[in-house]
């Protein structure tokens, strides 16, 4: 089997990962527009974020994103180098165990306020496998996922995806200027 073919392979088994995040869109109200919106983590925290370009055809399928294969230029060249900056995060997407991905930054606060210089809504996909005998659990910040791979509970493979992922609204921190959320109904109420 060549590489490609292996390549091409791995990533498969991670949008079948991420599949699982996906939502069916409902009808917007007439004058709205409606996008997919997901939940992930950073730093413990639950967050909202939105997929709107993939770098990798059948990741942005999965994911109903835009295909968008120049995004695979923002990766640096070369072996990674401690303190090099780069334009593109980390997002992690756990591959045999449903979970919400795992963003290694977010804006504080949300919006044009925003002083978090390590913020970027480009990531590279790692993807997080459980290693078979290890008990699966939900890692909800970066520093758990690295704590896993340490460990020796999980392997990470950095992919050549590139998402666009803006994350749209953090607790205690806001949500993006303008950003609307359709309110789930209260529990026991019948929709009408």
């Amino acid at each position: 089997m060549t590489t490609t073919c292996m390549a091409s392979l791995s990533v498969l088994a991670a949008v079948a990962a991420l599949g699982g995040c996906a939502q069916l869109p409902t009808p917007p109200a007439p004058g709205s527009v409606q996008l997919p919106v997901l939940e992930g983590w950073f730093d413990g925290e639950r967050v909202l974020y939105i997929t709107t370009d993939v770098s990798h055809a059948d990741v942005a399928a999965a994911k109903a994103a835009n295909f968008a294969p120049r995004l695979a230029h923002a990766l640096p060249g070369g072996a990674p180098q401690p303190g090099r900056r780069s334009s593109v995060d980390k997002v992690y997407a756990v591959t045999n165990f449903k979970q919400p991905s795992v963003f290694a930054s977010a804006p504080k606060p949300m919006g044009p306020a925003s002083t978090d210089t390590a913020y970027s809504p480009l990531w590279q996909m790692v993807k997080v496998t459980w290693q078979p005998g290890r008990s699966p659990r939900e890692l909800r910040a970066e520093e758990a996922v690295l704590d896993a791979a340490e460990k020796g509970d999980v392997v990470l493979e950095p992919t050549p995806v590139v998402i666009n992922c803006p994350i749209v609204q953090r607790p205690g921190q806001g949500s993006l200027p303008g950003l609307v959320l359709p309110r789930p109904p209260a529990q026991g109420s019948s929709p009408r």
